[in-house]
């Protein structure tokens, strides 16, 4: 029994679809039923949310394997993934799939590594079996980074990321969680190559047909450009530091796990914007 996290969201919804067509036998842990994706062999369970290590706990006893799915940005966020850690343990949990990020260490760059990098340790602390999907930055997100002027702005230099597709990361999830001789090991998940933002702007202007500039801020061009917003602290950091990584080279990386794992290349921006023109609408909107 495959117990699956975030079957609501964006990646665990993808990844409960791949079990179900699978014939895996799972159980979709959810905050409300109603939500849950109606899969052929699929078993719902309820809890409050990470931080209800109890009811969590009931929600995945009798589960082998569970599939985490990193919670959201929160000011609790490490403290709502070692709950929900904890509730495995305390389940019986044997094995625990963590979507972990890439470079997760305690001195990354990017804050939301430094979080996974925690997830991690309390995982391998607590003497679970474990796989680590290492993601980079997502594709999907791309297309968001432009405003509607078409004008994509932050501090990531000339760095370079090779951001990979939900639907990839996806596949690789399948794949580990339905295969055995993947315990014990950590998987980076990237794309086909590393591009620059300026790059990524020439793509979206070709696919769009109308242009797409990026502009490379300061640090503090970048908070001050996004005050407006009215987002806590924690959150602008999560997300100016996401750049700031870009720049130093820290996604600099380029991995053949999706090909070795799901059996075919990964998904480049050219292609995802083709099929995808819902995510680049509010630019030419």
């Amino acid at each position: 029994m495959i117990a699956v996290t975030g079957a609501t969201g964006e990646l665990g919804g993808r990844v409960a679809a791949r079990l179900a067509a699978a014939g895996a036998s799972q159980r979709l842990l959810v905050r409300d039923a109603a939500r849950a994706p109606d899969l052929p062999g699929a078993e719902v369970a309820t809890f409050a949310g990470y931080h209800d290590t109890a009811g969590m706990a009931e929600a995945l006893r009798g589960a082998d394997t569970l599939f985490l799915v990193s919670g959201r940005e929160s000011p609790d966020r490490v403290a709502e993934h070692l709950s929900a850690v904890d509730a495995a343990v305390a389940a019986g949990v044997e094995r625990v799939v963590y979507t972990s990020f890439l470079g997760a260490s305690p001195d990354a760059t990017f804050t939301l590594a430094r979080h996974h990098h925690a997830t991690e340790a309390h995982i391998r602390a607590q003497g679970l079996g474990h796989t680590f999907l290492r993601d980079s930055l997502y594709l999907d997100f791309v297309p968001f980074f432009a405003s509607a002027e078409g004008v994509i702005a932050g501090p990531a230099g000339t760095g370079r990321c090779a951001w990979v597709a939900r639907d990839d990361v996806a596949d690789v999830a399948a794949a580990v969680l339905t295969q055995e001789g993947h315990d014990g090991l950590t998987y980076e998940l990237t794309g086909p190559e590393a591009h620059t933002l300026a790059w990524a702007a020439g793509v979206m202007s070709r696919v769009i047909g109308r242009p797409v500039t990026y502009v490379d801020q300061t640090v503090e061009e970048a908070y001050a450009s996004r005050a407006h917003f009215g987002a806590p602290d924690w959150e602008l950091e999560g997300w100016v530091t996401s750049y700031e990584a870009v720049a130093a080279g820290e996604l600099d990386v380029v991995t053949d796990t999706v090909k070795r794992l799901a059996g075919h290349a990964p998904m480049a921006l050219p292609e995802f914007l083709e099929r995808n023109p819902g995510s680049w609408a509010h630019i030419v909107s």
